[in-house]
């Protein structure tokens, strides 16, 4: 064979390669919504900047009359390119070709681009799409699980990892996602579970479909498994674009910086009029975000689980932050189980890449209950304490309104490490609400009197004239500054320039031991 008849044998084995399990099978996915494992790659990454790794794997399998299959790069498209001129290593899982399951090669060639990931210091993208483990390779498949959930805990807080399931994902392949750090679903496409419908009617007697079980609505809404939902995998793969503007490319690298025409210095008039004159009634957190971050320009995370806690990203001045604020228009506020473990993991996202945390507090309590407590508020709390407490990026809050008890300490408190307390002329710290702590401190009183009813009234005004205000905890240094409202931006600001040059160092230790 000469060079010439060579090259172009090369040629045809990458068209058969990208052809993957062939184009009557592309077309299916195109009739049921879904792209190819190769689309979805070409529209993730900059034209022509993708480079595959480990086109021509091949199964090593021989059980099962698995000789006799050809399975194009054995199921699984890996390799590297650029995201907006950024470095991003991928692995989309290919189902035309065996149900995109995952057999011995097939794992090693996604641990590859793994490893290259780590040492290169560049974000992962894993594309999972697939059947499951490959039942013809038994043990050799689930090893393959094993050691890309050990890559993934490996690469935690080093670089980070982004899961995007664009189809099933079922069985033991649930757990690389969740390990990693963000997940991505899409609806009435994408599936997430440990046992199928099937399993669970047999075993339990359950009659579930498979997107009431685990499909986009659940997880991101219910299970507070996965982070985003999309309607479509294109609006999917644009919204993993903007998460990476946000995020550095690992934990000793800076966030890009965007020039912004919004001004530094600007005043938001409107925010000193956002509070209402009553206590108990609520405002949308969400209109004090986009006041005070550049061009009002806000990515929430986790926009349907929790809704009493928001999360996100944004920026400030050109630079990333991440934002934790409580939300008075859902359950007043106040901290349940799962904002507790919202927040918490996102503080610790945001403490090993660098990203400063901005906290806007306005908080209730955690929210009572027996239920509540059964279900361990306390531990799923303490989670809250433990990640603001260790955290040593930039930490800086915003005290709007409540601040009570516990959840006044859990929320970015001075005494947790806050860096920068700012408080509102509306801030309200102290141990409790008005009503309770004046039932408790002056109960005597209030039964003594003639007139209980206005002699409680009399007594919750005494309380919340001495404590319903920031200036006591202002007079103690629990505050840095009270200021007007509108400066909220201009105050941020300054206090994340003040605090670039930040060096924070603990004791020396393995790691520590956090209340999962």
């Amino acid at each position: 064979m000469s060079q010439i008849e060579k090259i172009q044998n090369l040629k045809n084995m990458k068209k058969t390669i990208a052809k993957g399990g062939g184009e009557e099978k592309i077309a299916k996915r195109h009739a049921d919504g879904k792209l190819s494992a190769r689309e979805r790659i070409h529209l993730l990454f900059d034209e022509n900047s993708f480079v595959e790794v480990d086109a021509f794997i091949e199964s090593r399998c021989f059980d099962f009359g698995m000789q006799k299959k050809k399975l194009p790069g054995d199921g699984v498209v890996t390799g590297y390119g650029t995201v907006n001129g950024r470095k991003v290593f991928v692995s989309s899982q290919d189902f035309t070709v065996i149900g995109g399951s995952l057999g011995e090669m097939h794992a090693k060639k996604i641990t590859k681009v793994m490893d290259m990931a780590l040492k290169m210091g560049a974000p992962f993208i894993a594309i999972n799409d697939s059947g499951g483990a490959r039942i013809e390779e038994g043990l050799d498949a689930l090893s393959g699980y094993g050691d890309i959930f050990y890559r993934n805990t490996l690469a935690s807080g080093v670089i980070p990892q982004i899961s995007v399931i664009m189809g099933p994902c079922a069985g033991g392949a649930v757990y690389s996602p969740a390990i990693t750090d963000f997940i991505f679903m899409v609806e009435k496409t994408s599936q997430m579970f440990i046992t199928g419908p099937q399993v669970i009617k047999s075993v339990t007697g359950e009659d579930v479909s498979v997107e009431n079980l685990g499909g986009a609505d659940v997880h991101t809404a219910t299970s507070g498994v996965a982070h985003f939902k999309s309607s479509s995998e294109e609006e999917c793969i644009e919204d993993i674009k903007r998460l990476l503007s946000f995020i550095p490319d690992n934990n000793v690298s800076d966030t890009m910086y965007y020039g912004v025409s919004d001004a530094a210095d600007r005043l938001a008039e409107s925010l000193n009029s956002i509070i209402p004159e009553e206590s108990n009634k609520p405002y949308d957190m969400f209109d004090v975000i986009a006041e005070v971050v550049d061009d009002g320009d806000f990515f929430e995370v986790q926009s349907y689980f929790s809704q009493n806690i928001i999360i996100g990203f944004a920026r400030m001045n050109g630079r990333s932050v991440g934002i934790v604020a409580n939300q008075p228009k859902i359950m007043a506020g106040s901290l349940d189980m799962n904002a507790a473990d919202k927040a918490a993991r996102f503080v610790r996202f945001c403490d090993a890449f660098n990203i400063p945390v901005v906290s806007l507090t306005d908080v209730p309590a955690f929210l009572p209950g027996v239920a509540q407590e059964h279900n361990g508020i306390i531990r799923h709390g303490a989670k809250l304490l433990y990640a603001f407490s260790e955290a040593t990026v930039p930490k800086i809050n915003v005290i709007l309104r409540k601040a009570y008890g516990g959840a006044y300490i859990a929320m970015n408190s001075k005494t947790i490490g806050a860096d920068m307390v700012l408080a509102w002329p509306s801030a309200e710290i102290a141990v409790m609400g008005p009503d309770g702590a004046a039932n408790i401190i002056f109960k005597k009183d209030i039964a003594a009197s003639e007139d209980p009813a206005e002699t409680r009234k009399e007594k919750i005004a005494e309380y919340r004239d001495k404590f319903s205000n920031p200036y006591v905890a202002a007079s103690r240094g629990y505050i840095d500054d009270v200021i007007e409202p509108s400066e909220t931006r201009v105050k941020i600001i300054t206090a994340l320039e003040m605090l670039d040059t930040k060096r924070e160092n603990r004791p020396s230790k393995k790691h520590g031991n956090i209340p999962l």
